[in-house]
């Protein structure tokens, strides 16, 4: 599998033998011709991670392939290039039955695989078209893998054309065979727009080429003008992010951060889902162990354009060099792979988040854990906005984002949206990134991005290490309050403890102590760092100091801000967390999930 990924970034097909004697292993690899090369690697570098699904492999059951709507993989034990069929070929139909007329949905997909299998061989083993008859379209698309040659094309097309009318009437069908992939689907799923037929139709082409040709003239001038505007601020974009990206590279490659891509693979089993240890929203994180047997997660960022660019050069660039005990460390990372991966250090007990809103284990969080993982983030918080050499915003601190290591102390964790600041400065963001609930009033409405920012981030979550509740919308005591809100309103009532976690057990803390009044004093330090004017809430540094000088008295709170979350439908701003190889990405002709499989 190493050997795939620089030959599909270089040619777009592999061929690779390792091994020798009986140990001896064959794979084979190609992509969709009508695939861009982003495309392809990134179809590749998700293959990869589901083709070790075969094994270990026994010896009744020697190989493995996939397939994707925009590539195949194949290993097995003996010199299969150029094979055209096989006994673990096979049909994969669509689940619904087509929903307009059968009979001619019939015919135009039996007259349009054939047309294709033709038009193939007469075009490098690959066609793609559609047949229009009847107001119904059905779209097609054949190719034969390379090192297949003329006359196995043609027998493995004219037998996928066989097997493909055993779909009929469903409204989707794939022909997986060693030599030729075969799909047919009333949905356009292919970028090529050559036709293999066309059916029907009529009326006056000459007349459409004139209004075609009318309207391209009238239209030619603002296109131009529109072109060269945004043409030129396009240009300009993208040559400052090559530009940032380029001196990143630079930097990586001249020092020790920098890994290979095939060996932070090897180190996660090829991104096993095994291996998973969360998802957040910039990328999946994975468990993987080097070679020389350091466990370290790796993080594998959504590939997006400018947003991509910036998460990666803020967790390279601008924490690289910073090091602290209740910061996560940046180990390095890879940016020569068709996808880009950090590499920290493994913390073991996953967030905060993972602990304190479950019911069982919340119970292992006692007030003085709580206590230490409250001291720790602001120890960090500290650290990034008065001690480090950059200073730096922090931007989206919130409980799953606070790792907690094998003693269940606090490592504040994800960078991607970190901003570096200067000293008594404000900043104005226009795109204002975080997560709702935690995200300052005035961040939030007018994108006026200080410190204090991180300051009511802060203070959201010591409210929740009290309560055990999240502050969103079905997570708080009156469905209009927020948690800060809520928690508010019992403070100036004097009753704050009718809503402590009921995980907290109330008893004699270092003996002189009492736990209710340290907790009370933490829920008014977040009450202090959740004051609606930025102004008003107190530095890190003066947080830190509130919480360990525990005898002396604080300052009243000022009212936080008090927002009716039926007014605040906002969208999180970060990208969607979910897996981002889906139907309506850039990567649609990249993915398929169902043709797979490993020979039984």
């Amino acid at each position: 599998m190493d050997a795939v990924t620089p030959q599909i970034s270089s040619q777009r097909f592999a061929r690779t033998v390792n091994g020798t004697g009986n140990n001896t292993v064959y794979a084979f690899g190609d992509c969709m011709n009508d695939l861009s090369q982003i495309d392809c690697d990134q179809c590749f570098a998700q293959c990869k991670t589901q083709i070790p699904r075969c094994l270990p492999f026994q010896r009744a059951t020697r190989g493995g392939r996939i397939y994707y709507d925009g590539c195949y993989l194949r290993y097995d034990d003996y010199n299969f290039f150029g094979e055209a069929l096989n006994p673990g070929d096979r049909t994969v139909c669509g689940k619904k039955d087509f929903g307009g007329n059968l009979t001619v949905f019939r015919e135009n997909t039996i007259e349009l695989v054939r047309n294709l299998s033709v038009e193939a061989q007469k075009n490098n083993g690959f066609f793609v078209g559609s047949v229009n008859r009847g107001d119904t379209t059905v779209y097609g698309l054949v190719q034969c893998w390379e090192f297949v040659n003329g006359s196995s094309c043609r027998r493995c097309l004219e037998n996928a054309t066989a097997m493909i009318s055993s779909c009929l009437p469903k409204e989707e069908g794939r022909v997986l065979n060693a030599g030729c992939y075969l799909r047919y689907s009333p949905e356009k799923f292919y970028q090529n727009s050559t036709s293999a037929a066309s059916g029907g139709g009529g009326g006056s082409r000459h007349l459409a080429v004139i209004l075609a040709v009318i309207s391209s003239v009238l239209a030619v001038l603002m296109i131009v003008a529109a072109g060269v505007f945004f043409g030129k601020r396009k240009l300009a974009k993208r040559r400052r992010e090559r530009k940032q990206l380029g001196a990143l590279a630079a930097t990586v490659h001249r020092s020790e951060l920098n890994f290979k891509y095939e060996t932070l693979e090897r180190a996660t089993n090829y991104f096993n889902n095994n291996n998973k240890l969360g998802q957040g929203g910039s990328g999946s994180v994975f468990k993987g162990t080097l070679p020389d047997g350091k466990i370290v997660a790796v993080k594998r960022l959504f590939f997006n354009t400018r947003q991509w660019v910036d998460q990666f050069f803020n967790e390279v660039n601008l924490i690289s060099d910073i090091h602290h005990k209740n910061l996560v460390k940046l180990l390095g990372c890879s940016i020569t792979g068709p996808e880009s991966l950090l590499v920290y250090e493994y913390v073991p007990n996953k967030s905060l988040q993972d602990h304190l809103f479950d019911p069982i284990r919340g119970r292992t969080l006692n007030w003085e854990k709580r206590f230490d993982i409250i001291i720790g983030t602001s120890e960090g918080l500290v650290y990034l906005h008065e001690n480090s050499k950059i200073r730096i915003i922090h931007r989206d601190i919130k409980s799953s984002n606070i790792l907690l290591d094998s003693k269940l102390r606090a490592k504040i964790a994800d960078f991607g949206l970190a901003r570096s600041f200067e000293e008594d400065k404000s900043h104005i963001s226009t795109a204002i990134a975080g997560t709702l609930g935690y995200m300052a009033p005035e961040y939030l409405a007018h994108g006026q991005l200080t410190e204090k920012a991180d300051v009511y981030s802060f203070g959201v979550l010591l409210i929740e290490i009290v309560t055990g509740k999240q502050n969103t919308r079905g997570k708080t005591t009156d469905y209009s309050d927020s948690l800060v809100t809520s928690v508010w309103k019992h403070f100036q009532m004097g009753r704050v403890d009718e809503l402590f976690d009921q995980n907290l057990t109330l008893h004699n803390y270092d003996n002189n102590i009492n736990i209710k009044e340290e907790i009370l004093r933490v829920v008014q330090i977040g009450l202090l760092c959740t004051q609606e004017v930025p102004s008003l809430r107190p530095s890190m540094s003066t947080v830190l100091h509130m919480l360990s000088q525990k005898n002396e008295q604080l300052p009243l709170p000022a009212n936080p801000p008090f927002m009716d979350e039926k007014t605040m439908e906002l969208n999180d701003t970060r990208e969607d967390p979910r897996y981002p190889f889906n139907a309506n990405s850039i990567y649609s002709n990249a993915t398929a999930s169902d043709g797979s499989f490993c020979p039984r």
